[in-house]
């Protein structure tokens, strides 16, 4: 007879041979979604008969997560600001250290205004924007349209559809898509050079999506690109705020200069690395 308990340990060893780093956590999360239960019931009820049908539905999960897939591929979901996204192997995991410019959007949008999200992925930087705030509205850009699916899907899970329009397009939308200027432009663009890629933890490097990774040969080809271009799509005194790799304050807040932006501040995620440029243009 398999229990809660004894499921857990083999899922565990598993991982651990497969030399997942964080072995215990990623078994135990398997394991609550396998059997819709949380870690109190494995705690209190541990010897209790697992179902069978469940049992073959964790195996199949930890099979997975031993290949070194993202336990949020695995499950389909991923929470970020306290929300809960769909995700699939067509868009980034959405991160904590993306949070930060979650925050910091939340003190420049104010109610009624219009951002626009770069790069969207999953939209859940533009989704939790607008799920904090009222009457403000969201133009949404990506070049994958599988990603906008899953952007969609989210979206409507969040009952955000009616205020949020998405354009399959290279960063920017075309200036005759859209009727109006923002307040506020948000990115997350790709920021990885290329060559750094095959470096990143397999997890990354090799499962989520190239596209949605790749800044080109410095990482640095999209900010260039939004620098340039933001001025056209924004009211004057607008902002533009993007994440960053820890290493690039120095060169993405030249950019920010360079283009007329004002008052350039870089501000650092929960670890203290540097994470988010914002500035505003003159």
């Amino acid at each position: 007879m398999m229990t809660y308990s004894s499921v857990y340990e083999e899922g565990k060893n598993i991982l651990k041979d497969a030399g997942i780093k964080e072995y215990s956590l990623d078994a135990r999360i398997l394991l609550e979604e396998a059997f819709s239960i949380d870690y109190n019931t494995l705690l209190v009820h541990g010897d209790t008969k697992a179902p069978d049908e469940k049992i073959a539905k964790y195996k199949e999960y930890i099979l997975a997560r031993k290949e070194h897939n993202p336990v949020a591929y695995i499950i389909s979901k991923q929470e970020f600001m306290g929300l809960e996204f769909y995700v699939n192997s067509n868009v980034l995991i959405p991160n904590q250290d993306t949070e930060i410019l979650v925050e910091e959007a939340l003190k420049d949008i104010h109610d009624g205004m219009t951002f626009m999200d770069l790069c969207t992925g999953s939209a859940c930087i533009g989704l939790s924007v607008l799920n904090y705030t009222n009457d403000t509205t969201c133009y949404a850009t990506d070049l994958s349209k599988d990603a906008l699916e899953v952007a969609n899907i989210n979206a409507d899970k969040l009952g955000l559809s009616d205020r949020i329009k998405f354009f399959n397009t290279d960063i920017f939308p075309l200036e005759k898509d859209i009727d109006t200027k923002f307040d506020v432009i948000l990115s997350n663009p790709p920021y990885i050079p290329t060559k750094v890629i095959d470096t990143l933890m397999v997890e990354v490097g090799k499962k989520e999506p190239f596209m949605a990774l790749d800044g080109k040969e410095d990482g640095l080809f999209f900010y260039r690109k939004i620098c340039q271009i933001s001025p056209k799509y924004l009211y004057k005194g607008g902002y533009l705020m993007v994440e960053i790799g820890y290493d690039q304050a120095e060169a993405v807040s030249g950019l920010f200069d360079e283009n007329g932006f004002k008052n350039i501040e870089i501000v650092k995620d929960f670890g203290g690395n540097d994470r988010v440029v914002k500035g505003y243009y003159a």
